[in-house]
């Protein structure tokens, strides 16, 4: 990681491929002070276009130390920009853009999305950062959320008899602020749905700028539908409990009234 920190700086545009986004807890002061900092201390004379490149969250019996969500660890840093597809589309527009980009951007992806297919066209193409994608139209509930769990959100709305609306974040930083705040503006209900444990989950974030920049939009408090805070285990069917389900995103809809 110190390594293509350096090379960005000198200009180079390298891509850090990490298995597992756990294993980038060894170098986090790579990313987090030399990384993410060095625009800044060099008064904007310098920048670090890397990517850091790796797959999170549950799924296959990985086990604890396997299927963490942590993307509220780089969230919560700034310099860095934080990209999470949830279709092979968007992965590789996003990715384009994120090798492109002059900051250090942390590029997710889910290790169940590796089992989806969807197209791809073989020409160029760019999805620029901070734009949200609207996966799905509707009037009565806002869905907000990101990456694998997109997925699950679909599958929910689908089954809930009501037009829900599904936002897909696809980038976490920079933050599509206008396309969750109209949607908002028009359902009146936001439930925000992600993997990652609830305590310190980028959910929180979310429901605060909500709170604060349209609460008289808002009908009912923001719901969280998120992971337990525990590490995840062994056991498929225990990691299942885990982690959201449709059937959780469907009771916190209805919950709504």
């Amino acid at each position: 990681m110190g390594m293509a920190a350096g090379a960005a700086i000198v200009g180079n545009r390298p891509i850090v491929e990490v298995l597992f986004v756990d294993f980038a807890c060894l170098a986090m002061d790579q990313v987090i002070n030399q990384a993410a900092k060095y625009r800044f201390m060099s008064g904007g004379q310098g920048v670090v276009p890397m990517v850091l490149r790796t797959q999170g969250g549950a799924g296959n019996s990985l086990a604890a130390q396997h299927s963490q969500s942590l993307e509220a660890l780089f969230y919560h840093i700034p310099g860095l920009k934080l990209v999470m597809p949830s279709t092979p589309y968007d992965a590789k527009g996003l990715l384009k853009s994120s090798i492109r980009d002059s900051d250090p951007v942390v590029f997710i992806e889910h290790k169940l999305l590796y089992m989806t297919e969807g197209e791809v066209p073989e020409g160029e193409y760019l999805i620029p950062l901070g734009k949200a994608d609207v996966k799905r139209e509707g009037s009565d509930v806002t869905l907000l959320t990101y990456s694998y769990m997109t997925l699950k959100c679909l599958e929910a709305a689908e089954r809930l008899g009501v037009e829900a609306e599904v936002i897909d974040l696809r980038s976490l930083v920079p933050l599509d602020k206008e396309c969750i705040l109209a949607s908002v503006k028009k359902t009146g209900k936001l439930v925000i749905v992600h993997e990652a444990c609830k305590r310190g989950g980028i959910g929180g974030d979310l429901a605060a700028m909500v709170v604060e920049e349209a609460f008289f939009d808002l009908d009912r408090p923001p719901v969280r539908v998120a992971g337990k805070n525990t590490p995840i285990p062994f056991s498929l069917n225990l990691e299942k409990l885990c982690v959201p389900s449709a059937d959780d995103i469907v009771e916190a809809v209805r919950s709504l009234g």
